[in-house]
Formats: structure tokens, sequence, C-alpha cells
């Protein structure tokens, strides 16, 4: 990808719609559209800013806006015309033919990167808003996007070089055996910063879950009703459901939105002692998904006593769902965890369900600033790494020269996050995922 070329695209989705957007970007992007652009049969001008109803050689007629410096940072014209495929291609054509070059996928927002108008954790972001399907993922998307996380990411940065500089200062005075950093404080700003990663680092695993859907494991012995609940759930016979026990061999995964989240439900093989290999794999793929699952949907055949189920079920949010309260109810049914009443026949009690599912996320999920993508998490968790065994060097009583390593190391990992460091492949697989025209 080069900067001097000016680059073209629809940037419009695929197919035949009420209009289409072709963009234009880079120095030449104005001289290039210019010589398409007729009103009344004379070559126009295009003021900035302004949206300009004219001709676009014999296709079309279009709207044209030019901004001087726009979201890529540099010279872009955006061609408003009817949603014609010809229309469309023929229009590319002509701009290519007079000096534009195809854009690849993600080049305006590489070029917006380059160009210093948005960092690299906001130019992904920017894939995240597009493929947001939920108030939640939009909400998690605008936040990284609009600066909410950057802030973030900025003040740690900020921390580690203040860091760093004392270390580099106590350096160039080594021979001198000069302190410029008090080392009790030293301590206390790196354990400060420790602690700081740590709770971003823990805040991925609801960052993902939204970004992906809540991962939800239904479980519980067999024919308590699990499939029939993820049907009464889904509102569709998605599992099969059978009087038979064991019916349900292996994970049966759906997704549903529930208020401004998406929930993604595993239903899991009946818990029990059996000697049916398949089963007994069908069994284990449920211990991982209980061990996966943010919530777990406990499901117990409420005609029959309560016995407490022998799953590790700690650090979870556990929801009892006492079925079948359709038919009568046996008097032993006290549990530890909180409970919900449903009869996945009747629908009975589904929507309260669904309502203790939201609250016991919600807060989680209300955060103001998550970490949702890997490469951060990685990033981060190699930061955090760093600044341990700076702290670790600190009280073993390293000098400064050896300090400045690990903050160094630190530095780096971050700023693979931010953009201020970086390779060209990270580059190119970051936005080779990004449709063409963004």
């Amino acid at each position: 990808m080069t900067l001097s070329d000016t680059i073209v695209a629809i940037s419009t989705p695929a197919g035949v719609g009420g209009i289409a957007v072709v963009r234009l970007s880079g120095p030449d992007a104005l001289p290039i559209a210019s010589r398409h652009l007729t009103l009344d049969s004379q070559h126009l001008t295009l003021n900035a800013r302004h949206a300009t109803y004219c001709r676009f050689d014999d296709l079309d007629d279009v709207v044209a806006i030019y901004y001087p410096k726009g979201y890529t940072g540099e010279a872009i014209v955006e061609l408003s015309c009817h949603g014609s495929l010809y229309i469309q291609q023929a229009m590319l054509e002509a701009l290519v033919t007079n000096g534009a070059r195809l854009a690849e996928p993600g080049e305006f927002t590489m070029r917006a990167f380059r160009n210093g108008r948005l960092n690299l954790s906001q130019a992904e972001a920017v894939a995240d808003l597009i493929d947001a399907a939920t108030p939640a993922q939009h909400r998690l998307a605008v936040s990284q996007l609009r600066g909410g996380y950057a802030q973030k990411l900025k003040g740690l940065r900020q921390q580690l070089l203040d860091l760093t500089s004392l270390m580099e200062l106590e350096l160039d005075f080594s021979q001198e055996d000069v302190e410029f950093a008090d080392r009790t404080q030293l301590r206390q700003l790196l354990s400060t910063l420790s602690s700081q990663l740590s709770s971003l680092i823990a805040s991925f695993k609801m960052g993902n879950a939204l970004k992906r859907g809540i991962p939800v494991a239904i479980v519980g012995k067999p024919n308590a009703g699990k499939s029939s609940l993820l049907n009464a759930l889904l509102g569709d016979e998605r599992a099969i459901v059978s009087d038979i026990p064991g019916t349900t061999r292996d994970t049966v995964e759906e997704s549903i939105t529930i208020g401004s989240l998406t929930f993604r439900f595993i239903d899991t093989a009946g818990l029990r002692h059996s000697t049916d290999t398949v089963e007994a794999l069908g069994i284990e793929r449920s211990l991982k998904a209980v061990a996966d699952a943010q919530i777990v949907l406990l499901v117990h055949d409420a005609t029959t006593p309560w016995q407490d189920p022998d799953l590790d079920l700690s650090g979870k949010n556990v929801i009892v769902v006492l079925n079948k309260s359709d038919l009568p109810q046996h008097s032993s049914l006290i549990t530890r965890h909180s409970s919900v009443s449903i009869s996945s026949k009747t629908g009975d009690g589904i929507d309260a369900l669904k309502q203790a599912m939201l609250a016991a996320v919600e807060p989680q999920a209300a955060q103001e600033v998550l970490l949702s993508n890997s490469r951060h998490h990685a990033a981060l968790q190699q930061v955090l790494q760093a600044v341990t065994h700076a702290a670790e060097g600190l009280d073993a009583g390293l000098t400064a020269d050896l300090l400045a390593v690990d903050l160094r190391d630190a530095l780096y990992h971050l700023g693979t996050i931010t953009g201020e460091v970086v390779s060209n492949d990270i580059l190119d697989n970051i936005f080779s995922r990004f449709c063409i025209g963004k």
C-alpha cells in the first residue's frame, strides 16, 4: 500500500441498492473525479464540504462531496450514484483509467492510521463497529473508537514512560552513583501500574463475551428438560427432545439477543455415569462447556428431589432452572443458588429466566472500559509480565540498567497495541480483515 497513490473503491455493500457510494482518497482525488463531473454540460469545480448535484460522464446523475482532509487524513471525494451494478463498475473503470488505483481491503482506514487520524486500537475498533449487531457490541466499539479505551492505554503508556525516563536518567549519571528515582515510590508506582493492567486484562472475559456472545451452558441430569429449555428460549425446535434419557450426545449451540446482549447457549449431554463411549464423550464436552461458560443454567426436574450436582461451579453465575412447573412440584427443592421456575412445555417463566440472565451480567457489561480484542489481550499480558519482572528486580536490588530493560520491554508491547511500535506483517494482518472501501 503506497500513500502517494490515489485509491478508489465502492464503499457501500456489494449488490443492488437504492444508492451506492464510490470513494476516492489521495493526492489526485479531486482532479481525477473532476474530469468526469459536469453541470449543464460544463465541467465544474467542487466546493469543499458541499454536496453538489452533477453528472458523471453519461452514466448517471450523482451527488459529489469533496473533503480536503477527510477520514483518511488526505483529500477524499465521495460520489453517490444509483445502485445499479453496471453504473458502479463503469464508474470504477473510468476512475481507474484516469489514474486511480483499486483500494485494498481496509486501505482507507490504514491511511487514517498512517496519517495520524486514528491510533491502531481505534482503527481496529472501526471493524468492530461495522460488525456490531447488538447495542452492547455497538457501545463497546464506539467506546474504543472514540477514545475511552485509548485514553486508558495512553495513561498506562505515560506512566511507563515516566518510570523509564527516570531509569534512563540514572544511567546517564551512572558514574556519579546518583539515584533520581526514590525506590519506595518507584515500587509503589509499579504496584499501581500492575493493578491497573490486571484489571484491564481481567475485563477481557466480559469484553470478548460481549463481542462474540456470552457463553451459557445448559446442564443437568438426563431428562431434566435441557433441550426443551433451549427450544423454548429460541422459540424454535432446534434440539431433539425425547423421553429416552441420554438423547443429547453432543453439544448444540445457538445464539439469541436478549435486551442489548447476545447469549450463546450450549445445550449439553445429561450428566451421569455412562459406559456408552459416545455418551461419555458428550459428557466430557459438557464439563468443558461448564468450564468455559459465564452463566450456567442448572436445569432440574422440579417433580423430583433436589440433588447438588457434582460440578465445580466456583466463579460462575449459576441460575437453577426448576423445570416442569406445570406439574406437581416435589417438596424438597431448596438450592444454594438463585432459582427460576419455568415450564419448557408451556413457556411459563421463560421471560423471568431471560431477565435473570441479564441481571447476572449487566453490571459487568456496563463497565466504562472493557478489553475485547484478543491481540490486545495477549500484548497486555506481556506488558504485565515485564512490569512484574521490573518489580521483582527492584525488590532484589537490581541496578537501573537492568530495571530499564524490563520497562522498555513493557513499553514495546504496549506500543504494538497503540501503533507506536508495529510491523508491516501485523498491519497487513489487521487490515486484511476489513471490507474493501473502508
